[in-house]
């Protein structure tokens, strides 16, 4: 297949880059080039052959119009966002703009195409979302593909957003579409705003490591590589119409998850160690969600598909990818918001 990834410098959409082009597909990358995107993350496939870049901003009409008309892709996967929790909480606008006005656009654009070259049955516009749309569990229980949608965050809201678009484009005007839902990604190429790599390179740096509560807060954890697998497999083997949940199979609490990495750094960079007593807990993030958890049982069933990664052994593997990777982090130190604590301004 030809594949339009919008969002494929950024860290889940260059690792589908990746494997697509690892797998034989053709890939157009559109991309804004926002503060989170990363063009290193690509330099493996920068001169394939079966690669092309378009930079372009998935709010841009004109410009949509002209990337499928030139490229004439088989497939969208839709991974362009905005996805920072705390980030939404202090400029939703721009959460909004992206993953609610942006989807719309692209919808549009993929539905002119698609119309115009005799709505083709084996088109497919997959979208790619989060569970964060469900919001918040309690001890028991995970999300399924029916659980209602109760987003807590901006990002979330306008996350649940583009999901109700994408639905209505499939029900109204009948295009092709499939939704993912995921649970939390981690791995290689993660930018350093998110958990786990803070939590890696505060520890390298000898710097505190910032937990929000208690440490409480239950996340099931999808290595970023398997996921790509997965939504790649859902691109082309699942109905159209349906949704399918992605997770790890891998819950545990931040704090959990925190001791882990600092047990991995224990034993590869011991200098510092032990890593744990840098642990500091600080005020806990507003409407943060006590617990996610997916229920994984029809990607499996329907489809075949279970992650290949324990959390211990993924994060073995992402903690080893930083060490070696010094280059490609230390670039981006200097970035809007890095190393900075976000999400607490303006919050009741």
């Amino acid at each position: 297949m030809k594949i339009l990834v919008t969002g494929g410098a950024g860290f889940i959409g260059s690792a589908v880059v990746r494997q697509a082009i690892g797998l034989g597909h053709e890939v157009v990358n559109l991309d804004a080039l926002t503060y989170a995107a990363c063009l290193a993350n690509l330099d493996e496939v920068a001169q394939h052959p079966g690669y092309a870049f378009e930079h372009a901003d998935i709010r841009d009409a004109q410009a949509l119009d002209r990337i499928f008309a030139q490229h004439r892709p088989d497939a969208v996967m839709h991974l362009a966002a905005e996805s920072h929790v705390d980030r939404s909480i202090d400029g939703p606008g721009a959460f909004i703009d992206t993953n609610v006005t942006g989807t719309y656009r692209l919808l549009e654009a993929a539905r002119n195409y698609w119309e115009q070259r005799g709505r083709p049955e084996d088109f497919r516009f997959h979208h790619i979302s989060t569970d964060e749309v469900y919001g918040s569990l309690g001890a028991e229980g995970m999300f399924t593909e029916d659980t209602p949608y109760a987003p807590n965050s901006p990002y979330s809201a306008s996350k649940a957003a583009s999901d109700h678009l994408v639905r209505a484009w499939n029900e109204t005007y009948g295009l092709p579409v499939v939704i993912t839902n995921c649970s939390n990604n981690y791995g290689p190429f993660h930018f350093p705003e998110k958990l786990i790599p803070v939590v890696i390179l505060n520890a390298l740096a000898g710097r505190p490591i910032p937990i929000y509560g208690k440490g409480d807060n239950v996340r099931d954890w999808l290595f970023v590589e398997d996921h790509a697998d997965a939504l790649l497999t859902v691109l082309q083997n699942g109905a159209v119409g349906r949704t399918y949940n992605i997770g790890g199979e891998n819950e545990a609490t931040n704090l959990e998850l925190v001791h882990k990495i600092c047990a991995i750094l224990d034993e590869k960079h011991p200098l510092g160690a032990p890593h744990a007593e840098l642990i500091t807990f600080v005020t806990d993030r507003p409407g943060h969600d006590m617990r996610y958890a997916i229920d994984p049982t029809r990607i499996r069933t329907e489809l075949g598909w279970r992650p290949s990664l324990t959390l211990d052994e993924g994060l073995e593997k992402t903690v080893q990818w930083y060490l070696d990777n010094e280059a490609w982090w230390r670039a981006l130190q200097d970035r809007d918001g890095v190393g900075q604590r976000l999400g607490v301004a303006n919050t009741k």
